[in-house]
């Protein structure tokens, strides 16, 4: 039997690399995204069969609920869901728009709140499921300029521990996986940002504010995320629950 994974923001970055490899690997894969154009593009990259595209705004409670009965009466299950989508804005707390910080909040943390909420009847009735949140090492550390986005990712881990729990006699797991800087378009595009608030180049931002930070001196490839996130979809990872999974290059080890 194929096993089912929902994935959000997955069509381009993170997401897409983690779909592509759970589509590798025998899933039946449902990408789930905001941008049309770039859902329709990705699609059409693999075997109609074995995917589905679904337009979604994980901020809104009738998109989640859509994207979760569509794929229930599309595939008739759903294995794993994948809290991916997310987006970032680096300012200073007096100067971060109230706005912004309540988007972020609803599409990273509400948002994956409200996945939750409706797929564990599914899960239950199956008495399996896998739940992955996206979080960071910005939700285990601070980062100054981020105030949204590690409000969301420590928000994250906390919603993370209390599924595992409520979930842990239905063969059902929750994990949070806490990547360092990932080589991705969201990363690269942080790097005028930062620069702007570490007061350096944009050219030298990776050499001057990040690696110091980062004992292996690299960023992180999407494709060894998507490997652990594998892993702990599977059945050998049955007893890892309730955990942030750190994947750094040993930023958080210091």
């Amino acid at each position: 039997m194929e096993k089912v994974a929902i994935i959000t923001g997955s069509a381009s970055g993170i997401g897409f690399s983690i779909a592509e490899s759970f589509l590798q690997n025998g899933y039946k894969i449902v990408f789930s995204d905001i941008n049309a154009n770039a859902l329709q593009e990705c699609t059409s990259k693999f075997d109609k069969s074995q995917c589905l595209g679904i337009l979604c705004d994980v901020s809104k409670e009738e998109d989640i609920k859509h994207l979760i009965q569509t794929t229930k009466n599309h595939f008739g299950r759903i294995d794993v869901f994948i809290n991916n989508a997310g987006l970032q804005y680096v300012a200073n707390l007096e100067d971060f728009p109230t706005d912004k910080f309540i988007q972020m909040l609803h599409i990273m943390l509400v948002g994956a709140f409200l996945s939750t909420k409706y797929v564990l009847p599914i899960m239950k009735a199956q008495n399996f499921g896998r739940i992955l949140n996206m979080s960071s090492i910005n939700g285990v550390i601070g980062f100054a300029g981020k105030a949204a986005y590690n409000s969301a990712k420590h928000g994250i881990i906390g919603l993370t521990k209390v599924t595992a729990l409520e979930c842990a006699t239905y063969n059902i797991t929750a994990n949070a996986i806490c990547p360092g800087y990932i080589d991705t378009p969201l990363v690269r595009g942080q790097m005028q940002d930062l620069a702007n608030t570490r007061g350096v180049s944009v050219e030298n931002v990776l050499e001057e504010v990040l690696y110091p930070l980062i004992p292996q001196k690299r960023l992180i490839d999407a494709k060894d995320i998507a490997a652990l996130a594998l892993f702990l979809s599977s059945n050998e990872a049955k007893h890892i629950t309730g955990t942030n999974m750190l994947i750094d290059g040993g930023y958080t080890a210091q």
